[in-house]
């Protein structure tokens, strides 16, 4: 995969509470492909993760939400955890600035309870995807089909349901975002 992202730019918009390893281990994949990653935040300074049953580590915030220009980034990549998507969906400029991924047609990639943001985003009206299975009945109301696969791939949006699939969401999510902007995708 070493080089398959050069030159591509990927936002990975997160706060306190996501989870750890869904940040990580995509952020390490794009990067062993080659992508620039940049943790942006509603706020500056470090954000808190969610690792298991309890608190993780900081991580920097490169770029604050309101410095954060879609057009500047390739791809977006929302990790999970219960708390992290939980605010999100409550802050206009993170709803915005997720939206702008879609209009423009470019790779989204949710995994776990990620994809809640992508509810107030309204941007799931006919797309097929899957999630925690918490987060199914308020998915299917937002308009989603929800299956029950490790990894679901609908015109550019990439999702699974949790830290198990990280691999097979790793694989998919590097090719939707080396296969670049979906026309099909532009559903905001």
């Amino acid at each position: 995969m070493n080089g398959e992202l050069n030159n591509k730019r990927v936002a990975i918009l997160a706060t306190n509470g996501f989870e750890e390893i869904e940040l990580t281990s995509p952020r390490d994949e794009l990067q062993d492909a080659g992508a620039e990653t940049v943790i942006i935040a509603p706020d500056t300074g470090t954000i808190k993760s969610w690792h298991e049953d309890n608190w993780g580590g900081e991580f920097e915030v490169e770029l604050s939400l309101n410095e954060a220009n879609a057009d500047h980034f390739d791809a977006l990549l929302l990790p999970g955890g219960v708390m992290n998507p939980d605010q999100l969906r409550m802050n206009d400029e993170a709803i915005k600035f997720t939206r702008s991924f879609f209009k423009a047609g470019k790779p989204v990639a949710a995994i776990c309870h990620g994809p809640q943001l992508l509810i107030e985003a309204e941007v799931l009206q006919g797309r097929e995807l899957t999630s925690y299975p918490s987060v199914k009945t308020d998915l299917k109301n937002a308009g989603a089909r929800w299956v029950d696969n490790e990894v679901v791939v609908d015109k550019g949006l990439t999702t699974s349901r949790s830290p198990a699939d990280l691999p097979a969401f790793n694989r998919k999510m590097i090719e939707e975002i080396s296969e670049g902007v979906h026309e099909a995708q532009m559903t905001a």
